[in-house]
This record gives structure tokens, C-alpha cells and sequence, in this order.
């Protein structure tokens, strides 16, 4: 447990109705999506930039560990307080502090939840096109700390290409202005890029200045089934190589059909094995258009039935398939290890049987979906925790999915992060010299180790 003097004077910046040592306080705020778990030992909730450099000075005094956390939704085990020490939550930090209609710009707080301000923006005939899965309660800190992605992606980038500017408390308490409200700015290293997608081992985000977008006029979603995952895929390259950037296009593959089909009661016919949702967005004169030359390019390619939403309502429910993904594999076992591996768009069908293969080797259930359009692959190995030997064997597959992953050209994670669960294989993936590199930052930045360790590198 931290000293009581330590507590006092935590308390003292943040005020006693924002600190907690509370044991079921700790729990909430011990966890996230991973399903590990680590207490801290207080957790404190700072609504100012100026209190977050207080805390940090206090920690980088004592050398007690910090671990910032946003809504706790990451995958890579990122916010887990794995040292104990505080946990530092911006959730109170949570105002849109402007929407710039003149300049399509934004400047919100951390603990702002990305849908609320997807909402708030298009409310005004803006844009923001990131869209992680969990955007009904993840954070928009959190989403630059990991440079979140989402089936948008595909058209529009992930959340680093909207980021122009942060206010970050350093790892050891200083207060720092990167980028700024204008589109171009080369004054200097480029810290932004180096903080979005650093998960919370660099710096603590205070404020967030956002590009945005003209809220386009229009959508057409499409829900199109296929013979094989090969088809599916020629797919994507076929639309792309026509000069056609649909806003989606998400895949599953035909055990993911066969989990939605059972949880839902989707009828659908036998010869599908594979699944496309493909979305486009514009002017309304063009979408009929590019809907149906996307229909003839991909008409040759197995083919085995098209839905085209005709409505709002209809969209919905073609989407509604897509987010059923998830619940639905929970049919096939109770305990799941999620990796996002990403790979060139064209090698998804050779990944999949890979894949496969190795579902067949270690006698594992594994389901595939996830956004097409840029090759990533989620991996979802379905196992039951209380089997004896069931959790080797999904590490060892694992590891093996890494290494397919790797020799098609692509990467271990393209979005979800590395954190603590990913920590072990990062030498697959990057060199030692390119990791001493990496060090070499962490080091110079935080170099009592506060901020976040053991994350990307186990031995920070």
C-alpha cells in the first residue's frame, strides 16, 4: 500500500471525492478486455491538465508507476496496472471544448466517448471517420493512445490521420503544446505522430485537436455472399483496382457465418462461405452508380447472392450482422484470445487457410473476420479456460498466426496494440536494433520508468 502521506498529498491535488483505495473501487478499474486483472493500489480521477503534471511530479519523487487509463476497452491489456501504483483515469476530463465549423477542426478533452462526438460533430454537418467496434464507449484518449482504426478505415484512415495537434503531461510532469489548429506544420520533430498510437508509455493526453471532414450526403450498404473466402477476397482487390475506395468493406469468413447464422437465425443459402459488407458514401446521385458497377465488377467472383439496403432502416440490419460477430462466437466456446493481425489485402485468402491449417494442428476452434479493405484480420481463438491444456495450446497457435502473419509481408497487430499481451512477441516482428531505438525514447522520456511500464517492451 502507498504511504499515507503519499495518499494526503494526492489527495490534496485531486480532492478526496476524486481519490479511491476502496477495494471494490480498485476491481473496476483492474481490468479490461483482455480478462486480466491487476489492482492498483489507489486510483485517482484528475480534471485538469495542471493536477495530471502534479501527480506525475509526485510519482517520478517516490517512483510510484502510473498507468493511464481511459475506458479500460483495449484488447492488448494497454491500461492494466500490472505494478500496482495509480491508476490515472481522465474519464472526468470528458468536455468538447470547441467544433470549429469555419476551420473543420475540433478540440475535446480525453475522456470525450468517440460515438458522442461523432454525433456532436455530424449534428453540425461534420465528420469524423474513425470507428473502432467500441465506440459506443471508448475514448477518444484512448483511441489516439492506441491510433484506433475501424471498418472506415478502409476509405479514410485510421485516427492518427485526424489528429493535429495534443496537450500531453510528460512521464515526468511537464506540460507540453505538440502540432496546432492549422493542416500543415513541419517546425520541428513530429511529436503528435510519435504520441498517437504510443498506448500511454509517453505521455498522458490532456487535450486533442481533430480534423474533420464534410459529413458526407449519403450512404449504400451492401451485404454480398460468397462461395469462398478467395472470392471474397479478389473481391476487395477487384473494387480497388476499378478506382473504387468504398467506405467499408468488412469480411467474415464461413465459421464466422456459421456462428452468426446460428445465434441469429440468418438465412442465407448453403453455398455461402463467406461474407462481404461493402459501404459506400457520397452524393446521392452517385451512389446508385457506384453500388451497381461494384455489383458487375465483383459479379463473376462467386458470387452466390447480393443485398442492397434501400434504407435506413435496412442498412442497420445488414450492419446488425456485423456486430451479432462477436456475441455469436461465444456459441463456440467461452473464453476467446482476440488478435488483430494485418496483412497485404491481396494475401487474406492464403492467411486464412493458414490459419485454418493451424486450427486443424493444435485442434482449435478459430473464427475470422474483420475490414477486408486493408487486410485486417481479426483472430479469434475460441478455447475453454477450465480444459486442461486448452490455454498452451492457443499461446503456441498463437504464435504460429504471428509468423504466417509475418511472412506474408504483414504485421502482429494493425490496431489493437501490442500493451502487455503482445509484449513477448515483438521480437518476431522488430529488430533488436529497431527496439533499442524504441528504448532509446521511453528512456530519454521517462527515465525513471513511471509512466506505464512493462507495456510494448517487458523489460521497460
Amino acid at each position: 500500500m502507498l504511504a499515507p502521506r503519499i495518499l494526503k498529498e494526492l489527495t490534496g491535488i485531486v480532492g478526496s471525492a476524486n481519490l479511491t483505495t476502496e477495494p471494490s473501487d480498485l476491481l473496476c478499474y483492474s481490468y479490461d478486455a483482455t480478462q486480466q486483472s491487476f489492482l492498483p493500489e489507489v486510483v485517482v480521477h484528475p480534471a485538469a491538465a495542471k493536477q495530471i503534471a502534479a501527480i506525475m511530479q509526485l510519482a517520478n519523487r517516490e517512483l510510484i508507476p502510473v498507468f493511464p487509463r481511459g475506458a479500460g476497452s483495449g484488447f492488448s491489456g494497454g491500461a492494466l496496472p500490472t505494478k500496482g501504483g495509480i491508476v490515472l483515469t481522465t474519464e472526468r476530463m470528458d468536455k468538447i471544448l470547441e467544433i470549429d465549423q469555419e476551420n473543420l477542426i475540433a478540440t475535446v478533452e480525453p475522456g470525450v466517448v468517440t460515438e458522442q462526438f461523432q454525433i456532436a460533430v455530424e449534428a453540425v454537418g461534420l465528420f469524423y471517420p474513425p470507428d473502432p467496434a467500441s465506440l459506443k464507449f471508448s475514448s477518444l484518449g484512448g483511441n489516439v493512445a492506441e491510433c484506433a482504426g475501424g471498418p472506415r478505415c478502409v476509405k479514410y484512415g485510421v485516427t492518427k490521420d485526424y489528429i493535429l495537434g495534443l496537450e500531453v503531461v510528460t512521464p515526468t510532469g511537464d506540460i507540453i503544446v505538440t502540432g496546432g489548429p492549422t493542416m500543415k506544420g513541419v517546425v520541428g520533430y513530429d511529436l503528435t505522430k510519435l504520441l498517437c498510437g504510443s498506448e500511454g508509455t509517453l505521455g498522458i493526453i490532456t487535450k486533442i485537436v481533430i480534423k474533420l471532414l464534410p459529413l458526407p450526403e449519403a450512404k449504400k450498404t451492401m451485404l454480398v455472399l460468397f462461395d469462398s473466402i478467395d472470392g471474397a477476397a479478389q473481391a476487395v482487390s477487384s473494387i480497388i483496382k476499378h478506382k473504387i475506395i468504398p467506405t467499408t468493406l468488412e469480411f467474415m469468413d464461413g465459421r464466422t457465418l456459421d456462428c452468426v447464422k446460428q445465434a441469429t437465425g440468418l438465412q442465407v443459402p448453403d453455398a455461402a462461405r463467406a461474407v462481404l459488407i461493402i459501404e459506400v458514401d457520397g452524393d446521392r446521385e452517385f451512389l446508385d452508380k457506384q453500388a451497381n458497377r461494384i455489383a458487375e465488377i465483383i459479379r463473376p467472383l462467386g458470387v452466390v447472392e447480393t443485398r442492397i439496403a434501400t434504407t435506413p432502416a435496412e442498412s442497420e440490419a445488414l450492419w446488425q450482422i456485423r456486430r451479432s460477430v462477436s456475441a455469436s462466437l461465444r456459441k463456440v466456446n467461452p473464453d476467446k484470445f482476440n488478435e488483430d493481425i494485418c496483412v497485404p489485402r491481396s494475401k487474406v485468402p492464403v492467411m486464412i487457410r493458414r490459419i485454418d491449417a493451424i486450427s486443424e494442428k493444435y485442434g482449435l476452434a478459430i473464427v475470422n473476420f474483420g475490414h477486408a479493405g486493408d487486410g485486417n484480420i481479426h483472430v479469434n481463438i475460441m478455447i475453454d479456460k477450465k480444459i486442461p491444456g486448452e490455454a498452451e495450446k492457443a499461446e503456441h497457435a498463437i504464435e504460429e498466426v504471428f509468423k504466417e502473419a509475418l511472412a506474408l509481408g504483414g504485421t502482429m497487430s494493425g490496431e489493437h496494440g501490442v500493451g502487455l499481451a503482445k509484449a513477448p512477441y515483438i521480437p518476431l516482428e522488430i529488430t533488436p536494433q529497431t527496439a533499442a531505438y524504441m528504448k532509446a525514447v521511453k528512456k530519454a522520456l521517462d527515465p525513471n520508468n513511471i509512466l506505464n511500464p512493462g507495456k510494448i517492451f517487458l523489460d521497460n
